[in-house]
């Protein structure tokens, strides 16, 4: 009868599966957040072109309005570049993020290849032992015919 197969580094191979797993999660998070990121700064452009229009259409204004309008296109704009500097910051951590994700797999699928392999030579091995045996019994059991 044949033992079954025991991997020594299963626990290993598990915390390696549940790295990966973290891993794909802080991915979608980084990719949501940057989705978010690039929304805001879609946002601002298209509140920043709406002002800057407005303003551009406006008739007889007041100083008081024209300045107000200019502040707040100022500050737009400085939003608008926070903004794309935050969009950037972001895309880089889903860079990083990512590349994360890639090791953690490279380093799970090592042990999978590992167990893979010892399965097999496991197997091997275990049939060489069985046959071994069938030959032995066979050699026991073989009486020379009588002549």
């Amino acid at each position: 009868m044949p033992r079954p197969f025991r991997f020594n580094l299963q626990k290993v191979l598990d915390y390696r599966a549940q790295l990966e797993d973290q891993a794909k999660q802080a991915l979608a998070k980084a990719e949501q957040a940057h989705q978010a990121g690039r929304a805001r700064v879609e946002h601002i452009q298209s509140s920043l072109s709406a002002h800057l229009e407005a303003m551009s259409q406006g008739g007889a204004k007041s100083a008081a309005d024209i300045w107000l309008g200019r502040n707040y296109a100022k500050r737009l704009a400085g939003d608008l570049y926070l903004a794309q500097q935050e969009e950037a910051r972001l895309a880089q951590d889903v860079i990083l993020r990512r590349q994360e994700l890639v090791d953690r797999a490279k380093e799970r699928k090592l042990l999978e290849k590992l167990k893979e392999t010892q399965a097999e030579r496991h197997a091997r091995d275990e049939n060489r032992k069985e046959q071994a045996e069938f030959d032995e019994m066979a050699t026991l059991r073989y009486q020379v015919p009588a002549v």
